[in-house]
């Protein structure tokens, strides 16, 4: 897993972190007890379902309130990484590329996909080394991989990151 501070250390103040919706909804359930875990979890899933950011929020936070009743850390998860579950909500995204952008499928995938080829790699003589394997590997894996849902609908993630992140130059990198 990837953690906050490393990505926060490579990219600053460019840093917006979409953190998977279905892992927080499985966290948040496994502190319950089986008779309440199907209950919150299709309760999760549609507040996450809702496009608006406000209402899924606030849907999210009812959702914590109740679960202060059955189990006060099911109701802290919500609250850690709120905001991080619901960045392309805020963005105002969810619809045109929420499918595939608020799990951790496409990552998970990529490395599945990268073990397979460099996994019996035992000896890295230096990081160029490694660096090169893993692009080797990209190149060979880009074929198997599916695009993203609605990826003619990136340009709009863009336009929204320039905003949100308020980045005034035409091209970064």
């Amino acid at each position: 897993m990837i953690k906050n501070k490393a990505v926060k250390e490579v990219f600053g103040e460019f840093t917006l972190i979409q953190r998977c919706q279905w892992h927080k909804s499985e966290n948040v359930v496994s502190y319950l007890p089986e008779e309440h875990k199907g209950i919150f979890r299709g309760k999760l899933q549609r507040a996450y379902s809702d496009p608006d950011y406000e209402t899924a929020k606030t849907r999210l936070l009812e959702i914590r309130d109740e679960l202060k009743k059955i189990n006060r850390s099911a109701a802290n998860s919500i609250d850690d990484g709120l905001e991080q579950t619901l960045s392309i909500h805020r963005l105002g995204l969810i619809e045109e590329l929420g499918r595939s952008f608020t799990t951790t499928n496409l990552i998970e995938n990529l490395n599945s996909q990268l073990a397979k080829y460099i996994r019996k790699v035992k000896r890295w003589t230096n990081p160029e080394m490694k660096a090169c394997w893993v692009a080797a590997a990209m190149f060979e894996i880009e074929t198997k991989m599916r695009k993203v849902n609605d990826y003619k609908k990136l340009h709009l993630l863009r336009i929204a990151l320039k905003s949100e992140l308020r980045i005034k130059k035409q091209k970064v990198a």
